[in-house]
Order: C-alpha cells, then structure tokens, then sequence
C-alpha cells in the first residue's frame, strides 16, 4: 500500500494595506516615505512641518503591496487655522490604516510629545512597528536606554532602530511592516507610485525650494498654487506657471530678492527637480501674490486643498 503524499503547501498569499507613518514634525517620515518607495514624492526640508497634507506613495512587490501614507507632523500647539488642520489630516489619517509606523528622532529622544502619540497609538487595534530614526547621528550607548523607553511606551510591539539616511536596517523595518499587513489583493496598478496629480508634484516642488531658500516665518506663510499645466509632447515640453501666495508684502520682497535673484533661484532649483521626475523640458514660470491672512481664511484653504 502505498504511503498517502505529503499535500503540497499552499502558494503564498498576497498581502496588502495602507502604512500611515505617524510621528513629531521633523523626525523623519517624509524621507522615509521616499526611501522606502524608491521615488521622491514627499517633499524633504530641514525645517519641521514640512509636509502640510496626506501624501500616498505605492511600493508594489512580488508578495506585497504597501500603500504609505506620509502625514503632517502632530504637534500639540497648532496656532494658525492651517497647522489645526495639518494635525487633524494627521490623527484622522491613524483611524484609517492597517499598520502605524511611528517615528521617533533618536537625537531627541522621547520627548512628551512622542509619549501623547504613542498613548494613543496604545488604544488602536492596528499592528504598530516603533521606528528609531537617525541612528547614524547618535554614541550607540546611547541608543538601548531610548529602545528601552520605546518598549515600555509600546509593549509587544516591534521596535527598530534605522537610518533612513544610511539605509541601516530599513529592509529590516520593510519586512516587517509586510508581516504586519492584512492579505488581499493590490489596490493599485504595479506601476503606480502615488495617487497625487501631476499639478500637485509641481506645486510641493516649488514648495519645498521656498522652504529651503527662505528663513524664519516665511515658508510657513507661503502656499502654491499651479494655475497652468501644459504639455506640449511635440516639443517634449511641459509649461508650469504657478503662483506663490504670502500673507504680507515683506514677505513677497524676501522670496523676489534683489532684482528677482532669489525668485530665480527658486524656480531654477524646482525647475530641475521637475525635469528629472517628469523626464522632458519644463518651462517654469513663477509669481508671488499677497493675501493677507490666508493661513486662517478657510475658503482659501480648501481652494489650496488644506
């Protein structure tokens, strides 16, 4: 009698959701988003609150779909009508996920902020992976006292050092958010990488240049706006003309420059970040526009889709 055969196992399930990436300003989401997808989509800046509004970024893999969410940085005092509406983007982003990566800055520590956030990351049913960021700025000896203290904040659950920079332990960190992820089907086409249009991708690369080439208040007081977005396939050229708008006239002073050197700067440095990511001639063409008040006026924000 012949012995029954040992059932072949079964192929291995597909896994997908959404991964929100959760944490301070300034600690390191929006590069980590960018990192782990391959692609910059969030726009990068040393200054926190940075990023203002939910950015989707897809990493499709042979087992996995990840579907990041990259959200504006909680803080507890939101001042203007703008930053209120950037922490509550952020805290109705945790209600809709599957997995939470929360982030923490290892030169800061763990600083009260972080315990709010993970309190109440304590209170959520979706799997959490603790995530200890810049790993390569910090003595190592001073790095087990702060997993310690990320343990006892988050208990059971996974905690990682890495280095979005160095890319240190960060296939490490992707396995496991894959673990943690539901199965199902993939929700987005394997070449599709964000669910945000082309018109916003230029208006946060515009962004991101006012945050880098302008100090103190002024990036927070600027928003862009895209109001033409032509492509001309004949003459592989896509023509951009968007608006900077600013609260005071001081303000639009510092971002034109002298004889307009700092507005060129701007779109020259945009400009080429456009051209690399869309992969044709971009002619840019920048204005800089006064509205006072616009951080607190809510018509225009939700023209400004904040």
């Amino acid at each position: 009698m012949a012995s029954p055969q040992t059932p072949s196992p079964p192929e291995e399930q597909f896994r997908c959701g959404f991964v929100t990436l959760v944490g301070r300003p300034n600690v390191g989401k929006s590069t980590l988003l960018n990192s782990l997808v391959g692609t910059k989509l969030a726009i990068v800046s040393p200054k926190p609150q940075t990023t203002r509004t939910r950015i989707l970024g897809v990493k499709t893999l042979s087992q996995a779909q990840l579907i990041f969410v990259d959200t504006p940085g909680i803080h507890q005092h939101a001042g203007s009508l703008l930053h209120q509406r950037m922490v509550e983007t952020a805290l109705h982003t945790l209600h809709d996920t599957d997995v939470s990566v929360f982030l923490v800055d290892a030169q800061r520590g763990v600083v009260p902020a972080d315990e709010a956030i993970a309190q109440r990351l304590r209170g959520m049913r979706v799997p959490v992976v603790g995530v200890v960021n810049k790993i390569d700025l910090v003595a190592r000896s001073t790095l087990l006292p702060l997993l310690e203290r990320l343990v006892a904040l988050l208990p059971e659950r996974e905690i990682v050092p890495v280095s979005v920079l160095t890319g240190e332990n960060s296939a490490e960190l992707l396995q496991l958010i894959i673990a943690a992820l539901p199965y199902g089907p993939a929700l987005y086409p394997s070449d599709e990488l964000t669910d945000q249009s082309e018109r916003v991708l230029a208006q946060e690369a515009v962004r991101e240049q006012l945050f880098l080439h302008t100090q103190q208040e002024v990036p927070y007081a600027t928003a862009v706006a895209v109001e033409e977005f032509t492509e001309k396939p004949e003459k592989s050229l896509l023509f951009i003309r968007a608006v900077i708008y600013v609260e005071r006239p001081s303000q639009r002073a510092i971002i034109i420059g002298e004889r307009g050197s700092r507005l060129k700067q701007i779109g020259h440095a945009a400009r080429v970040q456009l051209e690399n990511f869309f992969g044709c001639r971009v002619f840019l063409e920048l204005f800089v526009k006064v509205v006072k008040g616009w951080t607190n006026n809510p018509g225009m924000l939700r023209e400004l889709g904040l």
